[in-house]
């Protein structure tokens, strides 16, 4: 049996195999039979703004309502809206058709439990035997037995809600200009509504979404876009979210990037003494920058690493009770808010957190000394040779003894890709430029190779 789900949800070019309307609606009837002994038959769906959502979610409707599930259509809003809104309508499942950061031509389905939770390896395995069994066949509803579609038109208006009271009471409204980019996805119809009731000196960005221009050189994944709209603004802040809003990154008044480890310290830094870190453990994942673990530790705090992914920081932080955990890339945790990373409501907590520190964010980041990080791709044809290739195993063992304690190579295969991904990180440039030589003399040696620079 093949598998269809990834690290996070299903994902692909839409309109081929696995993001194919056939698919879809075949998922939808294995969602259905999945729910089939669910005293309660409604499902919550919401999608992001490609162009390709609204056939996604059109034959996934159609498999849902077959097999006799009654479909509350959200609308366009963000992955971590519909993680809220699939416990706050008391639904069976949750599901987003969004690719998240990804272009546009592809598209992705993740799924919720009724906890607002998503879906856990077990459960998605249940359902790809489902669906790839055809047991959905088994249910073959007519007449009062079809479901139908419930359009949800407060949806947005009820999350908005929900954001407002994730906000601390004590918290100061900014009086300094804000730059928001909204990647031209699912946030586009929140942020100025959402800021405009806060009477905030803002503007936004890339904030009218056409089906196409979804993190097309804009967002968290494009920061340039941001940096000259607040270099050009006089901006204090800008802000960046991914299509569909479960992560942010910002950018300070001198159009310089902050990532999700800065945007953690500058939090810890504000609440380790108040409490609101719990037992002051943060959880983050092998990605992230070794500055971010000694500056964590100096000011209190403790930090434990795991595997790369949300559900994987999730599932640590609630194994160890923290209350925040996240990705350097900007998807972040407050677990007394959310299980779900969500660009907006850390969009928040990060603004609550500078006026706590009463310093611009460019001096609070600047307090977490990074290491120097390279991330290189390289394209490979045989997994096995590799893990069994005594050359590469040395060229290993020897850059671990370069970077000795003032660095690391982190080496990971590509779950869904014919690739080799390798991080190297250390405190001098030069050592990262050293390392770097050594690997790619190694690859260059190997037929039909390819290496991509990020």
């Amino acid at each position: 049996m093949n598998k269809l789900f990834g690290t996070d949800g299903i994902r692909g070019l839409a309109n081929r195999y696995p993001m194919n309307a056939e698919l879809a609606f075949n998922l939808g009837r294995a969602v259905g039979y999945y729910n089939r002994n669910k005293k309660s038959k409604n499902i919550l769906i919401g999608k992001d703004t490609r162009i390709s959502g609204d056939m996604i979610e059109s034959a996934i409707t159609a498999g849902l309502c077959s097999s006799g599930c009654n479909v509350l259509n959200a609308g366009v809003i963000t992955t971590p809206a519909v993680g809220y809104l699939t416990k706050y309508y008391q639904v069976n499942m949750g599901i987003v058709i969004s690719a998240s950061h990804n272009p546009y031509y592809d598209n992705g389905i993740k799924l919720f439990k009724n906890v607002g939770f998503k879906l856990d390896k077990r459960s998605e395995k249940k359902i790809e035997k489902i669906l790839f069994y055809e047991k959905y066949k088994k249910i073959q509803n007519t007449g009062r037995n079809i479901g139908k579609v419930i359009p949800l038109k407060e949806a947005r208006e009820i999350y908005i809600n929900y954001i407002f009271n994730t906000i601390p009471r004590d918290f100061k409204t900014p009086e300094y200009k804000i730059v928001f980019d909204c990647a031209n996805g699912s946030s586009s119809l929140i942020i100025s509504e959402l800021f405009s009731r806060l009477n905030m000196n803002f503007i936004t960005i890339n904030d009218i979404p056409d089906g196409i221009n979804i993190n097309q050189k804009c967002g968290s994944t494009y920061i340039n876009n941001l940096r000259r709209a607040v270099l050009k603004e006089k901006a204090d802040l800008g802000l960046a979210y991914d299509g569909d809003a479960d992560r942010v990154l910002a950018v300070d008044e001198k159009g310089g990037l902050i990532d999700g480890d800065q945007i953690m310290v500058i939090y810890a830094k504000a609440f380790l003494k108040e409490g609101r870190l719990g037992n002051k453990i943060i959880v983050t994942t092998h990605m992230s920058n070794l500055g971010f673990d000694e500056t964590m530790n100096k000011i209190g705090g403790t930090v434990v690493r795991t595997d790369i992914g949300d559900k994987y920081v999730l599932r640590k932080m609630l194994e160890l009770n923290s209350l925040l955990g996240g990705e350097q890339s900007g998807h972040i945790i407050f677990l007394q808010y959310s299980p779900n990373g969500d660009g907006i409501l850390t969009t928040f907590q990060l603004l609550d957190a500078l006026s706590k520190n009463n310093e611009r964010i460019s001096v609070q980041a600047g307090k977490m000394k990074k290491y120097y990080q390279k991330l290189v791709n390289y394209k490979i044809y045989n997994k096995k040779y590799l893990l069994q290739d005594e050359k590469f195993k040395r060229i290993n063992e020897e850059i671990k003894k370069i970077l000795k304690k003032e660095g690391r190579i982190l080496i990971r295969f590509s779950g869904t890709e014919s690739k080799i991904r390798i991080l190297l990180e250390s405190k001098k440039k030069k050592t990262i430029t050293e390392c770097q030589k050594a690997i790619d003399e190694y690859f260059t040696c190997l037929p039909n190779y390819s290496k991509n620079i990020l």
